[in-house]
């Protein structure tokens, strides 16, 4: 068996807050091969995003070891790549000049800076779109833009912390489809995290169940559904209701109170 290209080895992370402090983290073990899709699944701080923090090398304080490639990740580099769930373009800024600033660490000629960014905005079906502004593009087409940025200077591993949580559904669906062309396109390795279990199993290999604080893993789902997936196919229903059966049995989850509904106007129960 090949050596994994990612591997986190017994990771734990706590924070300093008021009083004491908070386990975010607890003893996270997991392999990721190369070219691998892998969704990170949980309720709200179970931990997800931080352990992007980790691998991308934002925070370096943390128990046990993440390594890629054989390496001990000891801060950020050219080989892994990030987009967040908010586009963070620079308003001032046209489409292809926030896609460069992917490239500001590259020693790169002018001309072959230029290409690359000329190809990955291809890559992404935004040639047309080259010198507009933020303001100028939709949501998705935003998103897009931050995607490219993250691929840019072609990193082996990218990261994606609930990149389209900020669009309507319709727009959503659209999305996950193009970040399938895409990756098809790039042959990059990528880890997603995500409260969406449906986007989850859309778009992975394998779905890693967290539970929540401290986050460690549950479960680990090989998803062996064919590509292109059928969100209406009956296996895809099967293994969204299991998934959510695991995320929901937790003795921390809490259901959300029901909507009272009487002594509202009979009027308004009729709209």
């Amino acid at each position: 068996m090949n050596a994994p290209l990612v591997s986190f080895n017994h990771v734990g992370k706590t924070f300093a807050v008021a009083g004491g402090e908070l386990e975010a983290i607890r003893e996270f073990n997991l392999d990721i091969a190369e070219g691998e899709f892998v969704a990170i699944v949980g309720s709200s701080g179970c931990g997800k995003s931080t352990l992007l923090r980790l691998l991308i090398g934002l925070d370096t304080e943390f128990r046990g070891e993440i390594r890629i490639d054989g390496k001990p990740v000891t801060g950020i580099g050219s080989e892994r790549g990030i987009v967040f769930q908010e586009h963070r373009l620079f308003p001032w800024l046209t489409v292809a000049e926030n896609i460069g600033l992917g490239l500001v660490n590259e020693a790169l000629s002018t001309a072959e800076r230029q290409r690359r960014i000329d190809d990955f905005i291809d890559l992404v079906g935004l040639g047309d779109f080259s010198r507009a502004y933020p303001h100028q593009l939709s949501g998705g087409m935003a998103q897009r833009v931050a995607i490219a940025r993250g691929l840019v200077a072609s990193p082996r591993i990218l990261l994606l912390d609930e990149p389209f949580g900020a669009l309507d559904a319709l727009t959503r669906q659209q999305m996950q489809d193009e970040l399938l062309a895409i990756r098809e396109r790039a042959k990059i390795t990528t880890v997603l995290v995500t409260h969406d279990v449906e986007e989850a199993i859309f778009l992975a290999d394998r779905v890693v169940v967290m539970e929540p604080r401290p986050g460690r893993i549950k479960r680990v789902v090989q998803v062996g559904l064919p590509h292109p997936r059928l969100r209406s196919s009956f296996d895809f229903h099967q293994l969204r209701e299991e998934l959510l059966h695991e995320l929901t049995s937790d003795d921390h989850y809490q259901a959300p109170p029901p909507v009272q509904i009487r002594n509202l106007p009979l009027t308004f129960i009729a709209c």
